[in-house]
């Protein structure tokens, strides 16, 4: 009946290649939606290159107001109305249009989307600078990166650590100034590891130790030196409070005459 992929996901910031998904439920006769929320500032919208018959976006993720929304539909493609009432939006969404949201949403798409080159340069500085923070994480040891290593969004970094808990993380890094998350808003306040980090194959205790850094496009390089310094104070600091682990063999009773 349907086909629902997100563009490129919010935690980890991987894009999926949605043409070719695309061209697949075409070929198929299959209706194909995508959630293009963390994609609309950086990728292409082309809804009919991406062969996409439903597509739905934020506008905050474009720096718009928050709390509003769009969904595109093609022509031809029946909605069941989820909510009855009045007859707006062509009888899809009963309820009075928050004008002015609206048109800030419209305008920060136009200006996020209006020029692919401009679009496209943005999009490779944020990838810039979210690469000079994994080089930087990089260097504190026992972590790795998450996501794709090529196919993904540049205002996205996400990092795990293998001897931290990311609550801690966030924790410490809040009381030097640096907002940073374990996941996406959407989660925000979940103590169960992300469904995402489990999903492509991490176990809890390595999904615990997830860090989520969101860039955009007034981050500066500078800013982005901050964050790694005050990273790297955390890090040390959680790292020199943590007593170092027993291991089995410290557990056994020693050999006798040892």
């Amino acid at each position: 009946t349907l086909v629902s992929v997100g563009y490129a996901n919010g935690k980890i910031g991987t894009i999926q290649p949605i043409a070719e998904i695309g061209e697949i439920c075409r070929r198929a006769g299959v209706l194909f939606h995508t959630d293009a929320i963390q994609a609309a500032a950086h990728l292409d919208l082309d809804v009919d290159s991406l062969q996409i018959d439903l597509l739905s976006l934020a506008s905050h993720k474009l720096e718009g107001p928050k709390g509003s929304g769009a969904l595109f539909v093609r022509q031809g493609t029946a909605l069941l109305p989820q909510q009855q009432g009045g007859s707006q939006e062509r009888q899809r969404r009963a309820g009075t249009e928050d004008v002015a949201s609206v048109v800030g949403l419209a305008e920060a798409l136009r200006l996020a989307q209006g020029d692919a080159d401009l679009r496209d340069a943005e999009h490779a500085r944020q990838r810039a600078l979210s690469a000079t923070l994994f080089t930087a994480l990089g260097t504190l040891g026992g972590g790795e990166r998450s996501g794709h290593p090529r196919e993904r969004v540049g205002g996205i970094a996400s990092w795990l650590f293998d001897d931290l808990n990311g609550d801690d993380l966030v924790a410490s890094a809040d009381l030097d100034g640096l907002a940073v998350s374990t996941g996406s808003a959407c989660t925000s306040g979940s103590t169960e590891p992300s469904h995402v980090l489990l999903a492509v194959g991490l176990t809890p205790d390595q999904a615990r130790g997830s860090l989520r850094i969101s860039l955009g496009r007034t981050t500066t390089a500078e800013e982005v030196a901050t964050a790694v310094a005050i990273l790297e104070r955390c890090v040390g600091r959680l790292r020199e409070a943590t007593p170092t682990p027993v291991t089995r063999e410290d557990r056994l009773p020693a050999p006798a005459g040892a």
